[in-house]
């Protein structure tokens, strides 16, 4: 552990869920069994039924998938502090839904109140999807600004936006079918590499998103948020949040606003953080922290099944 100084825990969004998730996990792990039958004691439902058997349509529901992703990667977190429980983050950053992880894993929230937020946003963002009809595309092999200019050039206000920042050479839009329909039109004609829509639920990550973000917005306000010694990343910014105001102002904005990932990334590397860590499923931050160049390269290990849990001590020695 000597040659890691300082290292970030990171944590993935929606779209990371999958039927069968962290089971292995759960059955070595006693406290990984334990999260899951804490969260549906919480809830009042069998969630870990869901994650464990689906079906798959039910469990891809924005208002099951988001404390399905969130319920995993915490019995996965738990897991590896339980295996290791000398490596502390310096600092921890999620993917939209991810963030909450985040703020639970730095200390600042309870599993138990972060998981009904959670449940909040996934319900409130569920209900917003069926009242509008949106969806999102990823544009490959256009930079940030030309995205964000092709979008401000459209001049689709209620249409269209500008949604994630992943990585360089991906980024994601978010509208109407209308306003997805010229940004992906307009993203070709300027030089795009490919565009792909995304199979989700709705327009997330933009003004379609308003009706969640006002009805989330009481819950967060009431949430019990905690100091901590452990810093956080913020997708609204990509910069640290200390601010207990701050932090639940940039958590209600995150709904209809963009995402930047990577300027989150990149400025957790810059102020000297030499590993990251991924726990939760999919590996998708890892694809990403891969793609951003970072001007000292910085290493991304991932833990998402018990395989990864039992090869990670080779991997910090």
């Amino acid at each position: 552990m000597a040659k890691y100084k300082k290292i970030a825990f990171i944590f993935p969004g929606q779209g990371a869920q999958y039927v069968g998730m962290v089971k292995d996990v759960s059955e070595v792990f006693p406290i990984a069994k334990q999260t899951f039958e804490e969260a549906d004691d919480i809830l009042g439902r069998n969630l870990s039924s869901l994650i464990f058997h689906g079906p798959e349509n039910t469990l891809t529901e924005t208002k099951n998938s988001q404390v399905a992703i969130y319920v995993a990667s915490v019995a996965l977190l738990r897991a590896f502090k339980t295996a290791f429980p000398d490596i502390c983050p310096h600092a921890c950053a999620g993917l939209s839904l991810g963030e909450y992880t985040a703020l639970h894993a730095s200390g600042r929230i309870s599993f138990s109140d972060c998981l009904k937020l959670v449940q909040y946003r996934g319900q409130y963002m569920n209900d917003a999807c069926e009242s509008t009809q949106g969806t999102m595309a990823v544009i490959l092999g256009l930079d940030a600004k030309t995205v964000e200019k092709l979008v401000a050039d459209l001049a689709l206000p209620n249409d269209l936006w500008a949604a994630n920042f992943n990585c360089p050479g991906q980024v994601v839009i978010s509208g109407t079918l209308k306003g997805i329909e010229a940004g992906i039109a307009e993203a070709k004609s300027r030089g795009a590499k490919r565009t792909l829509p995304l199979q989700v639920h709705g327009a997330f990550h933009s003004g379609l998103m308003k009706y969640a973000e006002e009805r989330l917005s009481d819950h967060i306000h009431s949430a019990a948020i905690n100091s901590s010694d452990v810093d956080l990343v913020m997708n609204v910014t990509g910069d640290y949040a200390k601010d207990l105001k701050e932090i639940k102002s940039n958590l209600i904005k995150q709904v209809t606003h963009p995402v930047y990932w990577e300027k989150s990334v990149q400025r957790l590397s810059d102020s000297g953080v030499d590993l990251f860590i991924e726990i939760g499923c999919k590996k998708t931050l890892t694809e990403f922290n891969k793609r951003i160049k970072f001007d000292i390269p910085t290493p991304t290990l991932n833990i998402e099944k018990l395989t990864d849990l039992q090869n990670m001590e080779r991997e910090l020695a």
